[in-house]
């Protein structure tokens, strides 16, 4: 059976104009629907319910949308474990049974014992919307700070728990957003980063200015933490304060937005009332302290390498002329560096896939970690004198299969394989370059079954990102999985703006070269037509939140390359973005619309002022969530109403609005389920799919 549109075009909601009109360094610009900035408003509200009326009403017309939920349910229940981390002798994990809405952390004294549960977020409320967002175990094993986020949101709060009994501590933090904790060595407190009291009626929309570093000891109120540091003069300035493994320093990063390159200060806490000393003060680089040996810091860092490298410095004599190299800047993009066994356990990206090597202090190399196969692997957790270690193994077809790693031997042996309802053998994926409107060379990994027929019929969910350093690699999803039994073709482009190669290739993507992103995502599209994967009526895009932004920009730039655009959570009105919670961070990425040099670069994309009255647009859903305080629903539903009213021809146009979630970090299992049952029969329906669901 092959699915087409409704034979009865659909009717959208009226949306009401305003006449507010801006003036940005001359050039006049409308913004018809700025009264659905206000999520909280009657009229707002009405809007989304008429809107969400529409789209569930056309997705619940659709047969195969049940048979796609039912095989979405039945490949996701399967067991999903953690990466286990250690903490003196006590070990952690976090398992999910299959279909549980947040995965359940357990504790064990040695790998041989029986696990007890020590936190359950689904007991936290009846929907699952309570998720646990972060955690750390005290020095002593003995104590867990952990961090909960309700409905979505950014903020946190914080709680503290007995590992022996289980029961939580009296101690009880709130306005904690973008901050984890870290335990001072007696196990008596810890320290964290905190914004003032919010309003509580427009918290989710308010921007977030003048976070402060604290300590908390425990058994005291929140009232009585003791400031550690603050910038006044620095409104924007954000700070991550960590302990060092010996328990000597507190280590502050001081970061600004989204802008990878950060500021470096210590304090000395073997020293009563030592002052906060600025090691880099100056945003030139990206620093992270890797650990110590007593005055010498070991640091990643991109300064001078935009690849990484790894240098020493000591702050007895800290200038830049006595720093050390210690392990140069390679071919591959250092992603992150930890110590185990006494030496540099450093994980690396080779054209988006993991590499993992092993170093000794003095940065002569050892040996390469075997890994099972090109995937992305991540963990190698644990302290300086562990000699053992674990990680994880992902490939578009292989789901997260953990491995325990002796230091010594290099030996990685199986410690849990989940068992996840399908043949991976029936799969293949393939790495392919392709060239970008400017011939930068751009990777691409493509997924789908063995056999298939390469003339132009295969429907393709081409996905990417392309923005604020982030690497995409191979992960294993049910979803997907769910797609390619379809009959589909899953491809997933590396754009510039992304970390694959480092920071040149971040900033090839960024601000005045944003435009770069949105021509290697087309550049994409073009390729797979062109060597007969699929053709435009077949071809879907689709990202989240910067990704949702591609999706927008590329579908207004050339609406006639794709047959679906599915943009979630989406950055959608560059002019605005920087006026809500935290959106004034992406500057560092996109620029500011303040300068006039920047806004008219981010005027000639911004997906909301680049739709054409009278133009026929991709079938599009939009995905956003009432919650959402990182990218506020405004810019989705200002699209929307945008896009509808601007869109001609057949092609359906919806905004799906979630309830009670945000922009998807602890999104219950259940709601994700839903949505991706939806996005597929959005595109069997819109793309005629043929289903071959199994």
């Amino acid at each position: 059976m092959t699915s087409s549109h409704p034979s009865q075009p659909l009717t959208y909601p009226q949306t009401q104009t305003v006449n507010q009109v801006d003036d940005y360094h001359g050039t006049q610009v409308a913004d018809p629907y700025r009264w659905l900035e206000d999520p909280n408003s009657e009229q707002t509200k009405a809007w989304v319910e008429a809107q969400n009326q529409v789209s569930f009403g056309f997705l619940q017309e659709i047969s195969s949308r049940d048979r796609i939920q039912k095989r979405l349910t039945a490949l996701w229940d399967y067991e999903k474990y953690g990466i286990p981390f250690k903490e003196e002798s006590r070990y952690f994990y976090f398992k999910n049974d299959g279909l549980q809405n947040q995965s359940v952390l357990y504790t064990l004294p040695d790998l041989d014992a029986e696990p007890r549960v020590l936190l359950d977020p689904n007991t936290l409320s009846e929907d699952g919307t309570v998720a646990l967002s972060g955690l750390t175990i005290s020095k002593n094993a003995k104590l867990m700070a952990y961090g909960l986020s309700t409905a979505g949101s950014d903020w946190q709060e914080w709680k503290v728990r007995d590992v022996e009994t289980g029961e939580d501590l009296p101690d009880h933090l709130r306005w904690i957003k973008f901050s984890g904790a870290s335990w001072t060595p007696d196990s008596q407190g810890f320290y964290y980063s905190r914004y003032d009291e919010p309003n509580e009626a427009t918290k989710l929309e308010d921007v977030n200015y003048f976070q402060k570093l604290y300590y908390h000891r425990l058994g005291t109120e929140q009232s009585e933490d003791v400031l550690v540091y603050e910038r006044p003069d620095q409104k924007e300035w954000g700070f991550g304060g960590g302990v060092t493994e010996d328990g000597r320093y507190l280590i502050i990063s001081v970061w600004l937005g989204t802008d990878s390159r950060n500021l470096l200060f210590y304090k000395d806490l073997s020293q009563e009332n030592a002052p906060v000393v600025e090691l880099i003060n100056t945003f030139e680089a990206s620093y992270g302290v890797i650990d110590n040996d007593g005055s010498t810091f070991w640091v990643q860092t991109d300064l001078n390498a935009p690849r990484g490298r790894v240098i020493a410095i000591d702050l007895t004599n800290p200038d830049k002329s006595n720093w050390k190299e210690v392990i140069p800047e390679a071919a591959e993009t250092l992603e992150g560096v930890g110590i185990l066994n006494n030496q540099f356990v450093a994980s690396y990206l080779k054209d988006a896939r993991t590499q993992v090597k092993i170093f000794n202090l003095d940065g002569t190399f050892v040996r390469e970690v075997e890994l099972p196969g090109l995937g992305s692997a991540g963990g190698f957790g644990g302290e300086r004198d562990d000699t053992e270690t674990f990680y994880s193994f992902t490939s578009f077809t292989t789901p997260p299969t953990i491995y325990r790693y002796d230091m010594i031997t290099g030996e990685s042996t199986l410690f849990r394989k989940p068992q996840v309802d399908f043949n991976p053998d029936d799969y293949e994926t393939h790495q392919v370059f392709y060239n970008s409107k400017d011939g930068t060379q751009v990777p691409m990994f493509i997924t789908h079954k063995k056999g298939l027929t390469l003339d132009g019929s295969n429907p393709t969910y081409l996905y990417a990102y392309g923005g604020f350093n982030i690497s995409i690699t191979p992960s294993f999803s049910p979803s997907n999985l769910v797609w390619m039994e379809l009959g589909g073709v899953y491809a997933v482009a590396n754009l510039r703006g992304g970390g694959e190669y480092g920071e040149e290739w971040h900033q090839a993507g960024m601000k005045l070269n944003k435009q770069n992103v949105f021509d290697d995502f087309i550049a994409a599209a073009e390729w797979l037509i062109d060597h007969k994967y699929t053709q435009p009526q077949k071809l879907a895009i689709g990202g989240g939140s910067n990704g949702g932004l591609l999706v927008g920009a590329c579908m207004t730039q050339r609406p006639d390359l794709f047959g679906a655009a599915l943009p979630a959570v989406g950055v959608m009105d560059m002019l605005r973005f920087h006026k809500f919670t935290i959106g004034w961070a992406w500057c560092a990425e996109y620029g500011s619309p303040e300068d006039p040099e920047e806004f008219h670069a981010l005027h000639a994309y911004s997906p909301l002022h680049n739709l054409k009255p009278g133009t026929s647009y991709p079938a599009t859903m939009i995905t956003t969530a009432d919650h959402d305080d990182r990218v506020v629903p405004a810019h989705s539903f200002k699209f929307a109403a945008a896009l509808q009213a601007a869109h001609e021809g057949e092609n359906p146009v919806l905004i799906r609005i979630e309830t009670k979630a945000g922009h998807g970090a602890g999104k219950p299992t259940a709601k994700i389920i839903e949505e991706v049952a939806d996005r597929w029969a959005f595109l069997v329906r819109t793309l005629g799919v043929e289903e071959k669901t199994e």
